[in-house]
């Protein structure tokens, strides 16, 4: 075997290893979204809060190691990571109430995204392809999003389901094409 084939062979292991792993954990979050919605969205809520501690701390060390910034950059630094290290602490001691609260936070925010998209959508109906289609989705998008401004944690709990749904199939996907990478189609 020479060594261009094997490094060819190594490169395509480990890219088959790659997609394998990424499918079954990708698999592993959507059961556990559908399984347990609610507990796995404070364990997401629980990984943002430690985000935030951590991204605190990097922040207030910015401004309180950093020689080269001047005095209100510094300043502005500490404070900022301050207020970052609480809100994490304070997602923390009531987690229950941050979770419920960061599902109200991106339902209301995906609504809002979504009648912005709709209208969009319609003011481009001028250089539109095929204006029929172009409405029919700025229509969807624009309902779709009040929808979600007037039941903003309805609206999260069905996205949430859908993002287990679709974690759980494209990691299916995944896992195949794990096994028929760098195979031949004959």
């Amino acid at each position: 075997m020479s060594t261009e084939s094997a490094a060819e062979k190594s490169a395509v292991n480990g890219i088959r290893t790659a997609l394998g792993i990424g499918g079954v954990l990708s698999v592993i979050v959507g059961i556990l979204i559908l399984a347990w919605p609610g507990k796995t969205a404070m364990v997401v809520t629980a990984i943002i809060a430690i985000y935030a501690i951590a991204a605190g701390l990097v922040y207030a060390g910015l401004g309180i190691f950093s020689k080269n910034r001047g005095g209100w950059s510094r300043v502005g630094h500490i404070v900022l990571g301050i207020v970052f290290i609480i809100a994490g602490i304070v997602a923390f001691l009531n987690l229950g109430q941050a979770t419920a609260w960061l599902a109200l936070f991106l339902g209301i925010l995906v609504g809002i995204l979504w009648i912005v998209e709709g209208v969009v959508a319609l003011s481009t109906l001028g250089d539109a392809a095929s204006r029929g289609w172009t409405i029919f989705f700025a229509i969807i998008s624009i309902i779709a999003g009040i929808v979600l401004l007037f039941s903003p944690i309805w609206g999260a709990t069905v996205l949430w389901w859908l993002l287990g749904i679709a974690l759980i199939v494209l990691g299916i996907i995944q896992i195949v094409r794990a096994f028929r990478f760098g195979k031949q189609d004959l």
